[in-house]
């Protein structure tokens, strides 16, 4: 880790400690399981538009580089793998990365799985890539901003980066902290800190002066009936965001 870098150690060890349960569909990561065909449908869609593919094909994002920082058990690097993304998935967490790797080559998937960060990757000189799927993580780091302004340079001219977060609003902290975490008991309690919730203008702030476009909110939302989470109007819980740098 570099004294530059934006990493919570405490939010490392944190995520460590249940890094075998990652693949478990009814364990600790049960929710982020069920929130992955909503997260899976949002990031194709946004990058076939982005680069005019045709997402019939069976592999349509072939020679395309992405990045998914933060990748955890790699829950998303690995179907980006198989719609023909060149991945690079890096985690702080060497536990992650060690039941990310093993779970990928079980399955016979390339993955380029690497326990690092971010500021890590831009001082050896990695990259560019031209997606760079930012899901679930800035919520977890000491400084926010820069996290996001060092991701921003790692992404290629025209590329595309997907953020997704959890709103600092109190409808959030009565779902997505008190009600998920000590009420329903689906997610371990204490794995967020409400304080750290970020709403979508700071994400523009944190990009003010950067040569970056961002997109959105694009809200998202669970349907208690159905079990099912959809793309939604409402933002006040959990909410993705893009970005976009411009061709040269």
């Amino acid at each position: 880790m570099t004294a530059t870098s934006s990493i919570d150690p405490a939010e490392v060890e944190r995520f460590s400690r249940i890094a075998a349960e990652w693949w478990d569909p009814k364990g600790k990561f049960a929710p982020l399981h069920k929130f992955n065909p909503v997260r899976l449908a949002f990031i194709r869609d946004e990058a076939a538009m982005r680069f005019g593919r045709d997402t019939r094909q069976p592999r349509p994002f072939e020679g395309l580089k992405l990045l998914d920082i933060g990748c955890g058990g790699g829950l998303l690097s690995e179907p980006m793998s198989r719609l023909g993304f060149q991945v690079t998935a890096v985690d702080a967490s060497e536990r992650n990365i060690g039941a990310a790797s093993a779970h990928a080559a079980e399955c016979g998937l390339t993955i380029d799985f690497r326990a690092s960060t971010a500021e890590a990757l831009e001082a050896e000189g990695a990259g560019p890539f031209d997606v760079i799927l930012n899901m679930e993580v800035i919520e977890h780091v000491n400084d926010p901003g820069e996290f996001l302004r060092t991701c921003g340079r790692l992404l290629a001219p025209g590329g595309l980066m997907i953020v997704a977060t959890l709103n600092r609003t109190l409808k959030a902290f009565a779902l997505a902290k008190v009600g998920a975490e000590y009420i329903l008991r689906w997610l371990p309690p204490g794995i967020h800190d409400w304080n750290k919730f970020l709403r979508p203008d700071e994400l523009r702030d944190f990009l003010r002066n950067e040569p970056l476009a961002m997109q959105g909110p694009f809200g998202v939302s669970f349907d208690p009936l159905s079990g099912r989470w959809s793309r939604s109007s409402d933002c006040d819980v959990n909410y993705m965001m893009t970005v976009t740098r411009d061709a040269v």
